[in-house]
């Protein structure tokens, strides 16, 4: 695809198949300020693989001129990491992670979606196999009958995977209550093809949470916070940070502080703008480096790293290398996700820094303090 193929054109014209919300497809006016933003056009240069490029493939399929099986449309839909970088920079206010979603319950319809985002569709809609991880895992637990304090949801990756930031969640703060029956919040539905799904999920589980909810899990809160509400949906640095909480302590290394830089949440960045309330945290309890790249996309992006791993590699190794020179002993991540691709990376690059959650960190440091 060239430039000259993003000039914004009427998507009502012809018959219109009904895919996309008209008025979020027409507010892009095709400027081209989303390109320098897109981790995928940075890496390729292709038009196509841009936002701007991406939503004239919307438009084409909405209006007729592409046919449903495309292959550029199965390719773009898939290879969109959904960071949402776009929309930040958009002086049109486009909605690009909503045109995404609704482009993706079109694409990946039925057995068209992906078999990976399938089965783990599949898994975490069972809360049973969710509380099964909880039995060997052993994530926090407390009072989970109260209606007073808020209530930690427990994500789906962090219970099978990072049971230990739960439990420093309630080492932080202990009126945080962790109610048992929990599901899955649907954002990895939404994400994967089925957005009615994931809505369903959300506010099911808005039902079965009283309060406040506080997650650990900056893509979670992103998700749940459009279909519950902002003021009801909060991420840990967001809640700490309205509650005035003070970390304690700090965390050393050799008798020094340590050196600490943060990988932002895409989702949390992009979609709650918070971005201040992590780093002054990190700041409270140890040398803050602000690592150049951090608000770019780690290649995690949900199930993006099992579907496409190649690709999320070569999203990962700049940010890689410039952890390496910015030599930290820790890297913090506010998103259970982006903790494991920045594991994964650093251990196959024999790097020495280590990848944190938000909530370790802040222990760390009022057990160092101890």
């Amino acid at each position: 695809m060239t430039t000259d193929d993003t000039r914004p054109g009427p998507s009502d014209a012809g018959a219109r198949r009904g895919i996309f919300d008209k008025e979020l497809l027409d507010r892009c006016i095709s400027c081209g300020f989303c390109l320098p933003a897109c981790p995928t056009y940075s890496l390729t240069g292709d038009e196509a693989s841009s936002p701007r490029g991406r939503i004239t493939l919307m438009r084409a399929l909405e209006t007729g001129e592409l046919p449903p099986d495309d292959p550029t449309l199965a390719e773009e839909s898939s290879y969109c990491l959904g960071c949402r970088a776009c929309e930040t920079v958009c002086p049109a206010g486009v909605e690009y992670g909503q045109l995404l979603e609704q482009w993706r319950d079109h694409q990946w319809s039925g057995p068209k979606r992906p078999w990976i985002a399938r089965l783990l569709a599949a898994v975490v809609s069972r809360p049973f196999l969710l509380r099964l991880q909880g039995l060997v895992r052993r994530h926090a637990r407390g009072r989970g009958d109260s209606d007073e304090g808020p209530s930690l949801m427990l994500g789906c990756v962090e219970r099978g995977l990072y049971p230990q930031v739960s439990r420093a969640v309630r080492t932080l703060r202990p009126e945080v209550n962790v109610p048992p029956a929990q599901g899955c919040c649907g954002a990895l539905h939404a994400h994967n093809g089925d957005s009615a799904e994931g809505r369903r999920l959300a506010e099911e589980l808005g039902g079965r949470l009283p309060g406040t909810i506080v997650t650990t899990a900056g893509g979670c809160a992103a998700h749940l916070a459009h279909h519950l509400g902002r003021d009801r949906v909060q991420e840990l640095s967001d809640y700490l940070d309205r509650e005035g909480h003070t970390p304690a302590g700090q965390v050393t290394v050799d008798g020094r502080r340590a050196r600490v830089g943060l990988q932002d949440s895409c989702h949390l960045r992009h979609g709650l703008g918070v971005t201040r309330q992590p780093r002054e945290l990190i700041a409270a309890v140890a040398d803050y480096v602000e690592v150049p790249g951090a608000g770019d996309c780690c290649g995690a992006a949900g199930t993006y790293a099992m579907l496409r791993p190649a690709d999320s590699r070569a999203v990962l190794d700049p940010k890689l290398a410039a952890l390496a020179e910015a030599g930290l002993d820790f890297v913090v991540a506010v998103n259970p996700g982006c903790l494991r691709q920045l594991q994964q990376g650093l251990r196959r690059t024999g790097s020495g820094t280590r990848a944190v959650h938000l909530a370790e960190l802040l222990v760390m440091a009022e057990r160092d303090d101890a």
